[in-house]
């Protein structure tokens, strides 16, 4: 926060203090005690009383209270309070507390290969709730994916499914990014690449226009999918001539990747989960496929 926007809350916080106790003072007693304002509505009177003296001590109690939480606690600009409280930190505390509590029995398994350690059903118990806390927003509670997230239950890998290749993908995350070829094809290039796709991947498509596609797809597609469309797991890119689709087999979902790109990021766990929990996400991860 600036030093202005700093100083704006501060001013504002200590002006509403000191009308809050000018309001309470101002009304602890009145000249006209035991007589009406005047004001009357379906046979009531307003009495012109002072405010009851219990009120004013809580409303007093609370000022007190709020000066000194302001004292203690940041809430005035930049100020941190005396007591250096933070919510990072008091969030990093408790997170390393139990961190502390739980690391054994996540460590237990550090040592189990991740082709072994996807068998043990105790382990694998761990790794679900962590999947379930961490993946499944993305992936769903039964790892099957949605639309453009994939599905971790079959054998198709963008980015190779071996237990190395999934820690490295958990860990740094990936950022699946295709080219947008829409300003650098004609519309009749780009109906010919859509067609030969739709060909490769077993689907109806124009045969006319497919045997065209494919010298278009050797020039601009096949230095990221190959030459034989099945994709390069170095380079994330995906199987096109398998019937898994991220983004749906459709001709206007395929046209859509074609003419407009994609930009898939997955993000980096490396920072949020322990080695031990990764080794544990890794077998149950890689176990899915198998198990699938």
């Amino acid at each position: 926060m600036s030093s202005f926007w700093s100083a704006w809350v501060i001013i504002l916080t200590a002006i509403t203090f000191v009308l809050t106790a000018w309001l309470l003072l101002a009304n602890r007693k009145t000249l006209n005690a035991g007589k009406t304002t005047g004001h009357s509505h379906d046979g009531i009177e307003e009495y012109d009383n002072p405010l009851p003296q219990w009120w004013l001590i809580l409303f007093w109690g609370t000022i007190v209270f709020g000066i000194g939480y302001l004292i203690a606690f940041p809430g005035m600009g930049n100020f941190p309070g005396v007591l250096g409280w933070t919510s990072v930190g008091q969030y990093e505390e408790e997170m390393a507390a139990a961190e502390a509590r739980y690391a054994p029995l996540y460590a237990q398994y550090s040592d189990t290969p991740v082709e072994q350690l996807y068998q043990n059903d105790e382990a694998m118990k761990m790794a679900q709730r962590i999947f379930g806390n961490n993946c499944s927003q993305c992936h769903g509670s039964d790892a099957r994916g949605a639309f453009g997230f994939p599905n971790l239950v079959d054998d198709d890998w963008n980015w190779g499914g071996t237990p190395d290749a999934i820690r490295t993908t958990i860990v740094n995350g990936r950022n699946g990014i295709m080219t947008p070829w829409g300003p650098i094809l004609s519309n009749d290039q780009v109906d010919q690449v859509v067609a030969y796709v739709q060909q490769i991947s077993g689907q109806g498509h124009n045969a006319q226009l497919a045997q065209a596609g494919q010298a278009v797809f050797m020039s601009y597609c096949a230095a990221c999918h190959g030459p034989d469309a099945t994709g390069i797991d170095a380079l994330g890119s995906v199987n096109l001539t398998d019937d898994i689709w991220l983004y749906g087999p459709e001709e206007q979902w395929i046209r859509q990747a074609v003419i407009l790109g994609r930009n898939n990021q997955m993000p980096a766990w490396g920072q949020f989960l322990s080695d031990d929990k990764i080794h544990l996400l890794t077998a149950y991860v890689y176990g899915l496929s198998k198990d699938g």
